[in-house]
């Protein structure tokens, strides 16, 4: 598969009377975009606004960031089994309005999630401070079932994302980022010496609120499958789950997941990746036995030297993580760990839930119990009252200035597991 991502650098947003990319400048049709998403008649009302790098604003509670992309070259275009038709992606050409992001606000259901702070000591913690958001706050008819709730709003931000993608369609990139890799053999036979490399990505997996989506499949119906990595890249995954905002893997994420980057950089050179293996993490104690022995038989059966293991969330999931590194260690293969530990507000308690002698090789992404001060916004899009149900909040967070208490917990993209920040910890 050979997959361009061909980016146009976006230098600023504003509303206009066509959406529409010049210069850098990305102009959105508000009213179109409103009408556009309202299509669905699950969908009561529709906001939309400008979030900029560096301005005073603060963004609550988030659901979801999405890329805008268009495909100019290839079959799949937007998310196929979810807003497109089923196809197959992972080749041909992708127009991405790069530094443009659509983030997506409002009530889902019961649970709330996530911070993003465009300016300050927030911005430092997410990555989402550094790009041009265009925030769609979505507000579904009354009535609605906790399921089709939870679908009418992650639709609508993928749709958005959609319809601000085609204003890239005839836009000449700025740069052009090539991903091409053959089959197994074809790669083993260009670097016999290299050593074999498998990326084992875990998704919440674990009903409302709790799921991942691979080509329109809750992933909670799916034994660990084995993804090349192009199709991620493409669009072929995306988020469904909204509780802890920290380690949540967002669409956005998902389009630009940072260890398939880090590893395609590598490919060829130091090391021969094999792909993606895409791993459900269960609540069932029969579950979790059976996808981390799956996983580990893939890993086995594709003859692998070395995998890396991110994980997604905590608590649970951590029980998961050390069966498959446990697993793949007594078969010979080396494991990497990559994720975030939850430590209390002092650092000190244990940071994961589970543990076994196997794992000596791990990456840690930060505390998620640790508490930032947040000053008062000039401007918040959303509630910020949501911040006293949001996962890292609580009941007097939130101080008369507008200021806010928060955990890392909080603050979307704080802590991803799969690296997408710069957040690690010290060892004293």
């Amino acid at each position: 598969m050979k997959l361009e991502l061909r980016r146009i650098h976006i230098k600023d947003i504003q509303f206009g009377n066509e959406t529409v990319v010049k210069d850098g400048i990305l102009t959105i049709n508000q009213e179109e975009l409103v009408n556009k998403l309202k299509e669905d008649k699950r969908i009561k009302e529709v906001k939309v606004d400008l979030a900029r790098p560096g301005e005073k604003v603060r963004i609550i509670p988030v659901k979801d960031v999405i890329e805008p992309r268009v495909k100019i070259e290839g079959e799949g275009n937007g998310f196929p089994g979810v807003t497109t038709k089923m196809a197959q992606v992972g080749s041909g050409k992708v127009n991405v309005l790069y530094g443009a992001a659509v983030v997506t606000v409002g009530d889902i259901v019961g649970f709330q999630e996530g911070v993003i702070d465009m300016w300050g000591e927030g911005a430092k913690w997410t990555p989402f401070s550094k790009t041009y958001n265009i925030v769609v706050d979505i507000k579904p008819v009354e009535g609605l079932a906790p399921h089709t709730h939870e679908e009418t709003v992650r639709l609508a931000g993928l749709k958005a994302a959609e319809y601000i993608g085609e204003a890239g369609r005839n836009i000449e990139p700025d740069e052009v980022l090539v991903y091409e890799m053959g089959s197994h053999a074809e790669e083993s036979k260009k670097y016999p010496d290299l050593p074999r490399v498998l990326y084992v990505e875990m998704l919440i997996s674990q009903g409302l609120l709790h799921d991942g989506y691979i080509y329109g499949v809750n992933s909670q119906l799916i034994l660990p499958t084995l993804l090349h990595p192009n199709e991620e890249l493409d669009g072929a995954v995306i988020s469904g789950n909204c509780v802890a905002a920290c380690d949540k893997i967002t669409t956005y994420q998902h389009q630009n997941n940072s260890v398939i980057l880090d590893l395609y950089e590598q490919h060829g050179k130091t090391i021969n990746f094999l792909g993606v293996i895409l791993t459900p993490e269960l609540t069932t104690l029969e579950g979790k036995f059976r996808t981390c022995d799956y996983t580990a038989k893939l890993c086995k059966t594709l003859g692998a030297d070395g995998v890396i293991i991110s994980e997604e969330g905590y608590g649970n999931p951590d029980s998961d993580l050390l069966m498959i590194c446990k697993r793949l260690e007594k078969e010979g293969i080396k494991t990497v760990l990559i994720t975030d530990e939850c430590s209390g507000w002092d650092g000190m308690s244990q940071p994961l839930a589970d543990t076994t002698e196997e794992a000596v090789a791990v990456v840690s992404t930060g505390n998620v119990s640790h508490v930032i001060k947040l000053e008062p916004a000039d401007k918040v899009i959303g509630d910020i009252n949501a911040i006293t149900t949001l996962a890292g909040g609580w009941e007097g967070c939130l101080k008369e200035d507008g200021s806010l208490q928060c955990e890392l917990n909080a603050v979307i993209g704080s802590t991803s597991e799969i690296g997408y920040h710069n957040c690690t910890v010290k060892l004293y």
